[in-house]
């Protein structure tokens, strides 16, 4: 099973935060839709936010029927809670996960459907030379819970190397080694089969720093040829998602993300009811659990597993 979120509190309602001291500025632009939060404080520290007509500060706070607006533009906060638009794309390599590039190559948020009031968020980044899932969402709010450090969400990549392991690279790789921006470990490693020189890997972070994976292979004198994310958090590139191509969540699927991410409480369950009278309930799909992969693979808990048993010793 994939890695859940640490336990947070789910968002306040309109209520809550009329009654208590409001909510953060840069949260609720967030939860809109404006952006991430970092972006937010950015644009606030920049004196490019206004609350009712005065320059906003970091760590201000809003209430309903306060006028938010970012370069000028009036951002509708939204204090009732809807559930968010979720995107998934199949990356090809060659584009860029940035809206702005001086170079002008093709970059990922170009052809996006249109979104009323907000824009579309990446979560996390995948580099110029990577392909597989990328995952897009109008809420700044989803995106910083599945995409923050803290929250250590698991990536897992397929990853082809001209060689193959060894038994000390593969313990270095999983016992962590220094790079130079700090240490850095794959959570989960296991192999997956290859032709001739080439050997594809199935691997597992938790971070997701610049390059990560390919700079952890690399450490060690190893060539990656080709690398794609297959899975982030409890969804899977579904196979039918081809290069390029782009598939929005159900309302019920986006449902259950927030939910795995504890941003939303559980609805009650509607067979306690037909329990206590002595029925049964209908059967209930765990969404905790990812779907496979697109090579026909399990993801997440398999990998794990299987990479405990080759020596990781947890």
């Amino acid at each position: 099973m994939p890695r859940r979120p640490h336990s947070v509190s789910p968002p306040k309602s309109a209520a809550d935060i009329q009654a208590g001291q409001g909510e953060k500025l840069h949260k609720a632009l967030a939860t809109a839709g404006a952006g991430s939060r970092r972006e937010m404080e950015t644009l606030i520290t920049e004196g490019r936010v206004s609350v009712n007509g005065q320059l906003a500060r970091v760590g201000d706070r809003v209430r309903p029927g306060d006028q938010v607006r970012v370069n000028g533009r009036l951002v509708r906060l939204q204090w009732r809670r809807q559930l968010p638009r979720v995107l998934l794309y199949h990356k090809p390599e060659g584009e860029i996960v940035s809206r702005d590039d001086p170079e002008g190559r093709a970059n990922v948020f170009a052809g996006l459907p249109g979104v009323r009031g907000g824009r579309w968020v990446s979560v996390g980044r995948l580099d110029i030379n990577t392909e597989g899932l990328l995952i897009f969402t109008t809420s700044g709010e989803l995106a910083n819970r599945l995409s923050h450090p803290r929250y250590q969400v698991e990536r897992e990549y397929a990853v082809r190397i001209l060689g193959s392991l060894t038994a000390e690279q593969r313990q270095a790789l999983l016992t962590g080694v220094r790079l130079e921006d700090g240490p850095a470990r794959l959570e989960g490693l296991v192999s997956a089969g290859g032709e001739g020189a080439n050997q594809w890997y199935n691997v597992v972070i938790l971070e997701g720093r610049n390059r990560e994976v390919r700079r952890l292979f690399e450490h060690l004198g190893l060539t990656v040829s080709r690398l794609m994310r297959v899975r982030y958090g409890p969804i899977a590139l579904p196979p039918r998602l081809k290069r390029g191509m782009r598939e929005e969540l159900t309302a019920r699927d986006v449902a259950a993300l927030m939910q795995w991410c504890g941003l939303e409480k559980p609805p009650p369950r509607k067979d306690t009811a037909r329990k206590s009278r002595g029925g049964g309930g209908p059967d209930r799909r765990d969404t905790s659990r990812p779907p496979r992969d697109p090579a026909g693979g399990k993801t997440g808990h398999a990998t794990r597993r299987r990479a405990t048993s080759k020596g990781r010793g947890r």
